[in-house]
């Protein structure tokens, strides 16, 4: 069943993936370093008020997983998740809730993410967040996933099976 506003947008599902993508940016981020972004964005141009719609708070999620990655479900543990809600108050039309959910217990990471979600949203910031905030810690990420790799690589072990002269 299709809502309302996605019919109305035929760019729906690309908006929706290109959000789910700058939230995951937000969120996955170094704590500091996204505080360095924000400051950063913070100190180019004069950022709007915003209200809280949901105040940071703290509380666990279920973490599940699967054997091999194909197995069946089952509950591997809790986490702490932080969430938090807030729409910009410039008077603009087109307000839209930032929303950000944040693993761990840092209210200042997920107060940060949703106002950067809000702004995300709004096509006059849109390309200064992205530039100041967004590609930075895309690049980061992209850093420390290829050390990672690069690290795993190194403790790799190739197996082989020589033939026996028998048959």
């Amino acid at each position: 069943m299709m809502m309302q506003s996605e019919t109305a947008r035929p760019d729906a599902p690309a908006a929706h993936a290109a959000r789910a993508n700058w939230l995951r940016i937000l969120a996955t981020a170094p704590t500091d370093a996204l505080d360095g972004a924000y400051q950063r964005l913070a100190q180019a141009h004069t950022l709007p008020a915003y209200r809280l719609l949901r105040k940071p708070e703290s509380g666990m999620a279920m973490v599940r997983g699967r054997a091999g990655g194909t197995g069946a479900q089952f509950n591997l543990g809790e986490i702490t998740v932080t969430r938090c809600t807030v729409v910009l108050e410039d008077g603009a039309a087109d307000a839209a809730a930032g929303v950000a959910y944040v693993q761990g217990r840092s209210e200042r990471h997920a107060e940060q993410a949703a106002v950067l979600d809000a702004l995300l949203q709004r096509p006059a910031w849109h390309q200064s967040v992205q530039d100041l905030v967004l590609a930075p810690l895309a690049d980061a990420h992209a850093a420390r996933a290829a050390h990672a790799a690069a690290t795993a690589a190194q403790t790799r072990v190739e197996f082989f099976t020589m033939v026996r002269g028998e048959d």
